[in-house]
């Protein structure tokens, strides 16, 4: 017997809420084959797919075969993105170097294009990970009427309402927000590594430094120079015994 997904509420998020802002260069760009209009623009849906899954595809990380039936249209673009999220690039990057709960945070981003709704949403999915596998995770992920409403068979998923009219700034990137490793996998691997530094440095930019010959770059080495000299002596003329000082002639 199957066990049901785990209920949880969903909250005040951007993408749902209703939208009033003119389309322009900040809005997300939505790669669809429906307004396919060259061979050129399937390549970029393709890229923009890697892009959203993979952050960045290597060319070892591409899936020859499955870019081949979509540009055949023997698959939609959400049968593409069930073979991206379900190949070993993406089982080794995200599922191995991570936890249950952070790989759910990690595919639920780059899936339904927004982040969790909270830690029993998490709990739901983990749930779904541990008993049916990666498989019936992504299947129930990609079969979920908020996937199907959002982007459908034809539309490459994407970051929704990342960016807020009247608001300084938006929503950070789903691959800055969660990177791809945990934090105990950052430090197994050795980065981030924090690097003390005890001088502070300065940019001078190229067009201001100086230039061979210039005296400027002998400064430093004047000012490292403290040459002694004898200090003049300071007797009082009252002192000086003129008698005796000056030489007697026999």
């Amino acid at each position: 017997m199957t066990i049901p997904l785990l209920e949880y509420s969903p909250v005040s998020q951007n993408q749902r809420v209703a939208g009033y802002e003119v389309p322009g260069e900040e809005q997300p760009r939505i790669f669809s084959t429906e307004n396919l209009l060259s061979p050129s623009d399937l390549d970029t849906l393709i890229e923009a797919a890697y892009r959203q899954i993979f952050f960045h595809a290597f060319a070892a990380d591409r899936e020859r075969f499955l870019e081949s039936q979509l540009r055949s249209g023997q698959i939609t673009v959400r049968d593409f993105i069930r073979g991206l999220l379900l190949s070993n690039t993406y089982r080794r990057s995200f599922y191995d170097l991570n936890s249950n709960y952070r790989f759910v945070e990690q595919t639920v981003q780059r899936v339904l294009g927004r982040d969790v709704y909270n830690e029993r949403e998490k709990i739901a999915w983990s749930i779904v990970v541990a008993t049916k596998g990666i498989v019936g995770f992504v299947d129930d992920l990609l079969n979920s009427q908020e996937y199907l409403d959002a982007f459908g068979y034809d539309i490459v998923p994407y970051q929704r309402r990342r960016v807020l009219p009247g608001r300084t700034e938006g929503e950070l990137p789903f691959n800055i927000k969660s990177p791809r490793y945990d934090e105990y996998y950052r430090g197994k691997l050795g980065f981030p590594q924090v690097i003390w530094q005890t001088t502070v440095r300065s940019y001078v930019p190229q067009d201001k430094k100086p230039k061979a010959g210039s005296p400027a770059q002998f400064l430093d080495m004047a000012r490292s120079i403290s040459p002694r000299s004898n200090p003049p002596q300071r007797i009082s003329a009252l002192n000086i015994d003129y008698e005796r000082a000056v030489p007697y002639r026999k």
